[in-house]
């Protein structure tokens, strides 16, 4: 759960492992954001927080060498694949309360999510990301 600028926001991964890496299957996103003007809007806001948070779950990293970055271009630094992204639901809670914010409220509470969902499936729990870093191996 995470409060990101006026909204409260709730995250639940799905995940399996396959090849010792893991695969998001499913995410479900409750997100109150107060008042509430286009439901469209922050459907669609959620889906790509989602898809930035489980990139950098998975699989961002920016690595240094003598303080420069390794990666020049963006066909150097990994991000999350199409074919990657898993299902994403959004509930959108009309609480009433004064307008939050839609843009970065979603994102905030999907790399712990996916974290608990892999320790809850190994037994094993992650201290660094991103995750395509450590092999895992079911319970």
């Amino acid at each position: 759960m995470a409060s990101p600028f006026g909204s409260e926001v709730a995250t639940i991964a799905e995940v399996s492992l396959k090849g010792g890496e893991v695969v998001v299957h499913d995410v479900w996103v409750a997100i109150d954001p107060g008042r509430i003007v286009n439901p469209a809007i922050i459907e669609a806001q959620v889906n790509s927080a989602v898809a930035l948070g489980l990139s950098s779950a998975l699989l961002e990293e920016v690595v240094y060498a003598d303080g420069a970055p390794q990666a020049r271009n963006f066909d150097g630094y990994p991000i999350l694949p199409p074919d990657r992204m898993p299902r994403v639901h959004v509930h959108i809670v009309e609480s009433g309360a004064p307008m939050g914010g839609i843009g970065e409220p979603g994102l905030p509470g999907v790399p712990p999510a996916v974290v608990n969902a892999v320790a809850a499936l190994t037994g094993q729990r992650i201290r660094s990301l991103p995750l395509s870093k450590t092999r895992l191996g079911a319970a």
